[in-house]
């Protein structure tokens, strides 16, 4: 079947060639509304029926549908879609009700979008503030003071790394959260790994605060650090600069292999220290007669850190191929 339908202020015109009641024929006629309609019209044709849908200019109700008082002999009510006057307020009532809550929802939305991305943004910013003044102090004072500086470490830069690493507890709620999209596992191996040789090798062990370790470790972290949060600082606002982001996404490989192989010089080092002052030990029943030194834990330690390497140096590669790989795609 061949339909027409045009519709002009308030008139509809059809034409369709077919078989109806009067077998294969031409079929025509013309409607003229009492009030415009729009011009946008839609039709859906059955076995049965053709269905055309039109829309009022204006919402309103409509005493009559034509303009000439006796309604078309051809022009039958469905009387499965009729609303009465009262009907059709309330229908346009509850249309504009329902448009109202989703406004107000989306304005919501916005706002918890905006104090989200706002509270992100101060994390990342506080965090590029600290580890920056790390590296930068650590640099200037190694070129100041030479090798004296580098077992002065601790005591001159423990402080801020202890914020910035408590700080960074956080992260590990943001994913768990969702409110950034990452996993939650390679960001808490990270967190508690470096807490644990912050707090218990580094902090615990005062014959280890001197140690040259000290300063690669802390070295090696904001060396990493002073390009991850600037990136995300600006991933807050859907902004990217190419240089920081390939920064991001490759300085880690050299240095995160590094920082985990000075962690584990670190606990090494401290083994020995723990055997002999039975720090941390864990004691055992009397009828035994003895404790388990701590040095057992950092063994196991030892074998979960090159886990978590693995683990994480994966999920870093994954992420790096995703971007660039994504990058290539929009070039192309």
């Amino acid at each position: 079947m061949n339909i027409e339908v045009r519709v002009h202020e308030r008139v509809l015109q059809f034409k369709a060639q077919g078989r109806g009641a009067k077998g294969q024929n031409e079929y025509e006629f013309s409607l003229e509304f009492l009030l415009p309609v729009k011009s946008e019209v839609s039709h859906r044709s059955t076995q049965r029926q053709v269905n055309i849908t039109l829309r009022k200019e204006q919402r309103g109700w409509w005493e009559r549908l034509t303009l000439q008082d006796r309604k078309p002999l051809f022009v039958v009510p469905d009387f499965d879609r009729w609303l009465d006057e009262s009907d059709a307020e309330m229908e346009i009532r509850e249309k504009e009700e329902k448009k109202e809550e989703m406004k107000t929802a989306r304005h919501e939305e916005r706002g918890f979008i905006s104090l989200k991305r706002g509270l992100l943004f101060a994390y990342n910013l506080v965090q590029f503030l600290g580890f920056s003044w790390i590296f930068v102090n650590m640099t200037v004072r190694l070129f100041i003071f030479g090798r004296d500086s580098v077992s002065d470490t601790f005591h001159t830069i423990s402080d801020v790394m202890f914020f910035c690493q408590i700080l960074a507890a956080v992260e590990v709620l943001n994913a768990a959260f969702g409110f950034v999209r990452t996993g939650v596992t390679p960001t808490l191996i990270q967190v508690v790994g470096r807490n644990f040789i912050l707090f218990i090798i580094f902090g615990a062990v005062e014959e280890m605060q001197h140690q040259p370790v000290v300063f690669f470790v802390f070295y090696l972290w904001s060396a990493i650090e002073i390009f991850r949060y600037p990136f995300y600082m600006l991933g807050c606002f859907n902004t990217e600069w190419k240089t920081l982001t390939w920064l991001r996404y490759t300085i880690w490989i050299p240095l995160y292999p590094l920082g985990v192989l000075a962690e584990a010089v670190a606990v090494i080092q401290s083994i020995p220290i723990f055997d002999k002052t039975k720090l941390f030990s864990i004691p055992l029943p009397k009828a035994v007669g003895t404790s388990v030194s701590f040095s057992c834990v950092l063994y196991v330690y030892l074998g979960l850190m090159f886990l978590g390497l693995f683990i994480n140096f994966r999920h870093l590669y994954k992420q790096r191929t995703k971007r660039f790989r994504t990058k290539k795609r929009k070039a192309n």
